[in-house]
């Protein structure tokens, strides 16, 4: 029996995080979403529209984006989102979990199975960060100057929502006001940017491949050929440093891949979900 989407906050980690639950009474498992950086829940809706027909679908807003609380005290690296995300998975009382980390999401999915290896039985990384360096010393020296998140306010309307959709999908022609305004929305408020500055600060690196070695969770890696931000060479790398992965490169795509290739991430998703109730 499929019910309507639950929507609403649960203070985790002493921030209110935003969450969309579609509780799905027919399947035992469930998903939990976790999108990139500058996005939401929002950048799943494709997907989440074909995941909720079948299994229980949980997709969260990370702090400082979408609808989640921004504040400047919350710990903003990956270590600790990864917990946030832990906390709320265990006060819904979830079992049987598949996480999907797009971006940076993919990132906090590899630090839940690094940190919680039990937690989930198998991960879908979309185009997920990896390698990436902490920020460099005189970055985040210069955010401690007053009034410096001005300075990330004043980027990202040079920047603008639009330029960054070309920069991230293939197919420019999909991008519309709906688009826009969806990814537009959660910065209208200056809020985001204070918690933008203390994330420049919080930010670790990506794991190494010393610790990616011993992650031993079956992960399906789905990637764009186009993409730009996170270059396949970096999917294919991932691959080999996983002890369990395989790797799906999607044509003329780029590397906001819910957005363009829902379906087909879905149908990959099915087929290898298929390969371990086959065993």
């Amino acid at each position: 029996m499929k019910q309507d989407v639950l929507t609403g906050y649960h203070p985790v980690n002493n921030i209110n995080i935003y969450y969309e639950f579609y509780p799905n009474q027919s399947s035992d498992k469930t998903f939990v979403l976790l999108h990139g950086f500058l996005s939401s829940t929002f950048t799943f809706r494709h997907l989440i529209s074909l995941l909720k027909q079948e299994y229980q679908v949980l997709s969260v807003d990370l702090p400082p984006f979408g609808k989640s609380a921004k504040c400047n005290r919350y710990v903003y690296s990956y270590k600790n989102l990864a917990q946030t995300v832990i906390k709320l998975t265990e006060s819904f009382g979830l079992k049987n979990i598949t996480f999907i980390g797009h971006s940076m999401g993919g990132q906090i999915v590899l630090n839940i199975l690094h940190m919680v290896p039990e937690l989930a039985d198998k991960a879908i990384l979309l185009c997920s960060s990896a390698y990436l360096k902490r920020s460099k010393l005189p970055l985040v020296l210069t955010s401690y100057i007053p009034y410096f998140h001005l300075f990330v306010k004043y980027w990202f309307a040079r920047t603008g929502v639009k330029k960054n959709l070309q920069e991230a999908l293939y197919n420019h022609s999909i991008i519309n006001e709906e688009m826009i305004n969806g990814y537009l929305q959660p910065f209208l408020q200056d809020e985001i940017f204070v918690a933008l500055t203390r994330m420049i600060r919080d930010r670790e690196g990506d794991l190494p491949p010393k610790i990616l070695k011993e992650i031993k969770t079956p992960c399906l890696l789905i990637w764009g050929d186009h993409d730009k931000s996170m270059p396949l060479k970096v999917g294919e790398k991932l691959n080999k440093d996983l002890a369990n992965s395989e790797l799906i490169v999607l044509k003329e795509t780029g590397h906001a891949i819910p957005e363009e290739r829902p379906n087909e991430i879905f149908d990959y998703i099915q087929s290898f979900l298929g390969k371990f109730q086959a065993i």
